[in-house]
């Protein structure tokens, strides 16, 4: 742990914070770091000076001058952490990659700047939930791509974070973005409603003109996100959740089979399939039946009505399922599957089961599940959609489970024709197992980067210096975050 006192210039600059922010938004002990906190994945505490907690843009662009002026005057600080509500499940929660910082939570920001359904955006500040936002939707033509975790989760923190929602991974909705960068100046990236060089009246160009620096921020820290401009999607007509069961033994052709059925437009969003581990730890209900995918039918009445007529033909033809649910309103999933009914209603845009799903995997509720929930641990990584991948992906989650005692739960999401986001789940005993559901992590890291299969995104104890990459690309995302942050304002992140 680092001596408090390398850091003397500190309290003086949360001082004047006090001041400028009001001393109920500033949380320090001017003699030593911040108590460590719980959290879900029993991710080891790093040294948090202090926690700010800004209640407005003005709020966030005084105490990063603050910081950059004393930068720049000498001064000696930790740099800035930005979290958005806090809970990256799986992932560390609050966590920092490395200590020491100070650690700036932006769940004060909870404006719902601007809704537009007939345009299709939403101007968000990241303490606007997925709840919030997809409540606000509820019957207008236009809809949340949601994801199956907690309603409570932000919206624009999981965004750039590069987070997976039933339609598509969520950087395709990301259209603009408000950052305050390390100086204190504010920039608008990317598309933005009434900016006089991309009108609102203007179709979305979040790409703008020239090298595009919209993705600079999103798995950055570059500076701190303050709002962001969301695409909303347009409400399907009809829809409707086919869900089909199948045995570990016809993995790889059922996935085949997934593929082609989404290659040629039999199917939208993305397709889900849950193992068996999974499930129950999810609440699926029965889970003699072995693997279940979930697939989105849709279209106009007409056209949503002949793809399911021409997918449970085609599903019988393989004979690779064991059952096959057709996903009418007659026909709703039992009671007890939550998995099921969550999935269900986040295809349609909505999270009114999601919290179910927590439960049944944490044993808590949002606000309890770093404090009292069962242990969880996540491990990200795309793969090519074809059934061979999936296979060996799994058969390393055996050997991880023989190797550590801990049973690995892993979903498919199939995000297009080519490539599946695997979540793979490590659910653990807090008081008994955490040592043995780290070891299990470490291994997948392991055993899955020499299969040439890399996460996507990264918890708090594999950072991107842990984990490695390509050397130069590393190296100009270096090169670039100097020029952007020269200081050091910005503490080191996950991706750095």
């Amino acid at each position: 742990m680092q001596d408090p006192s390398l850091y003397p210039d500190l309290k003086a600059v949360l001082e004047e914070l006090k001041e400028a922010l009001g001393a109920e938004r500033v949380r320090h002990d001017a003699t030593a770091p911040l108590p460590p906190a719980p959290n879900v994945s029993a991710f080891t505490s790093r040294d948090t000076r202090a926690v700010l907690r800004p209640g407005s843009v003005a709020d966030v662009r005084a105490l990063v001058g603050a910081f950059h002026h004393a930068k720049a005057s000498g001064g000696e600080l930790p740099g800035l952490q930005a979290v958005s509500t806090g809970r990256n499940w799986g992932l560390g929660s609050k966590e920092p990659a490395a200590g020491p910082v100070v650690r700036v939570e932006l769940d004060g920001l909870g404006a719902l700047r601007e809704l537009d359904t007939e345009a299709g955006y939403a101007v968000v500040e990241p303490g606007v939930t997925q709840k919030e936002l997809s409540e606000r939707l509820a019957g207008t033509g236009r809809m949340l791509n949601v994801t199956a975790s907690s309603g409570h989760t932000s919206v624009v923190g999981n965004t750039v974070d590069r987070g997976v929602g039933l339609r598509h991974q969520r950087t395709e909705d990301l259209l603009g973005l408000e950052v305050v960068l390390p100086d204190g100046s504010v920039a608008h990236i990317g598309w933005w409603p009434g900016d006089t060089s991309h009108g609102k009246g203007d179709g979305f160009n979040p790409l703008g003109l020239g090298p595009s620096l919209l993705h600079l921020f999103t798995q950055s820290d570059f500076g701190i996100v303050t709002a962001a401009v969301v695409r909303l999607l347009p409400r399907p007509r009809r829809q409707s959740t086919v869900r089909a069961r199948f045995h570990r033994e016809a993995l790889a052709e059922a996935v085949d089979a997934l593929r082609t059925w989404k290659a040629n437009g039999l199917v939208s969003g993305v397709v889900k399939v849950y193992d068996t581990a999974s499930t129950a730890t999810y609440g699926g209900g029965d889970t003699a039946g072995g693997y279940v995918a979930h697939m989105s039918v849709e279209g106009t009445d007409r056209s949503a009505g002949a793809l399911k007529a021409a997918l449970l033909a085609e599903m019988a033809e393989t004979g690779l399922f064991t059952s096959a649910a057709p996903g009418d309103d007659e026909q709703p999933p039992a009671d007890d599957d939550v998995v099921a009914h969550v999935v269900d209603a986040a295809y349609r845009g909505s999270v009114a089961h999601n919290e179910r799903m927590l439960a049944s995997a944490t044993g808590a509720t949002a606000d309890r599940v770093d404090a009292d929930g069962n242990g969880w641990l996540f491990f990200l990584p795309f793969l090519p959609f074809d059934g061979a991948s999936v296979v060996r992906a799994l058969d390393i989650l055996d050997r991880i489970h023989l190797a550590t005692g801990i049973r690995p739960g892993s979903t498919v999401n199939a995000l297009d024709a080519d490539v599946i986001d695997l979540v793979v789940s490590f659910p653990f005993d807090r008081a008994t197992q955490a040592g043995a559901a780290h070891s299990a992590l470490d291994l997948a890291h392991t055993w899955f980067g020499e299969a040439g299969l890399r996460p996507y995104r990264l918890d708090s104890g594999h950072a991107r210096s842990v984990v490695g990459g390509a050397a130069a690309e590393a190296a100009l995302q270096r090169a670039l975050r100097a020029a952007v942050d020269p200081l050091g304002v910005m503490a080191a992140g996950r991706y750095a």
